[in-house]
Order: structure tokens, then sequence, then C-alpha cells
């Protein structure tokens, strides 16, 4: 199995759309700035290029593993060692068997949903915590990585 790193970052990709929408004031981002203690002034001060860059940087990390959790296939790929010159006839009869089963956006979304629930929420949360941020900041936040990897999983499950 190859890693289709255009899928993967059009995944990342993705994240910076959704941030668009996610953090704009008339949807989440008045309340995100005030639950973070920014302003507008704060947001223009910073050097946008390197933070949209990093932020992409980081999210094709994301988009790395994700690809772990939403191929099923990887799953087969791994119990072989990565290696298909030691695979045993078992691994080419459960390729033959399921093949691309389960390679859609749903269920890769499924998937990324479960990611972000179990995964990034509560790690924000933790966060969140410690830095002595409210329940909204881990609401917005959480959320938007939810849905982020709702969409990240969806794109690299369905792009064959």
């Amino acid at each position: 199995m190859e890693i289709n790193f255009l899928a993967l970052f059009v995944a990342a990709l993705s994240t910076l759309v959704v941030g668009f929408v996610w953090y704009n004031p008339k949807v989440f981002g008045t309340i995100w700035m005030k639950e973070s203690g920014l302003t507008e002034e704060n947001m223009k001060a910073g050097n946008m290029l390197l933070i949209f860059g990093l932020s992409l940087f980081y999210a094709f990390f994301i988009s790395l593993i994700l690809q772990m959790l939403t191929i099923h296939q990887f799953g087969a790929l791994g119990m072989v060692g990565g290696d298909l010159t030691i695979a045993k006839p078992s691994y080419d009869a459960f390729m033959a068997d399921y093949g691309l089963a389960f390679r859609s956006f749903k269920h890769g979304a499924l998937h990324g949903f479960m990611t972000g629930l179990f995964l990034a929420l509560p790690l924000i949360g933790t966060n969140a915590l410690y830095e002595r941020r409210s329940f909204k900041y881990t609401l917005v936040t959480g959320g938007f990585w939810i849905v982020c990897f709702m969409i990240m999983g969806g794109i690299i499950c369905a792009w064959k």
C-alpha cells in the first residue's frame, strides 16, 4: 500500500479552509478571541505567512497518522511488518477478500470523528485545564479539530 501524498496534502490544506470559516467572527471567531484573551490588534500583529505555513506543516503531520487510522488496509500491512516480500498467503487472501472495502469518504469521516472526539478533544481539554482556559474555549477549539479530522479522514480514506 503506497502513501498518497497528494491526498495527505489536500487533507492538510482543508484545515486552513475550515479554519477560515470556523474562526470567522460571524461563526466562532469572536468567542474564540474572547476566550483566548486576544484582540484584533493581537491577531493582526502576527506573521500570518509563518502561522499559516506552520499550520499546514503540522496538519500534514496529522494527515500522516490519520491515514493509518482511517484506512484499514494499512493495519493489514502492519501485521506483516510492512514487508510484502514476507507476507503469508493469508495476507494475500485478506487483500483479495477486502481490497478497497471501507474506502469511502463516509467511513474516513467516521474514523476522523472518533479520533477527534477521543484524541484531539481530550488533548485540548487537558491543556485548557492547565492553561486555565474556559470550557467554551475547549468546545470551540475541540470542535474545530473534530470537524477537521472528519474532513481530513474522509479525504484520505476516499482518495485511492
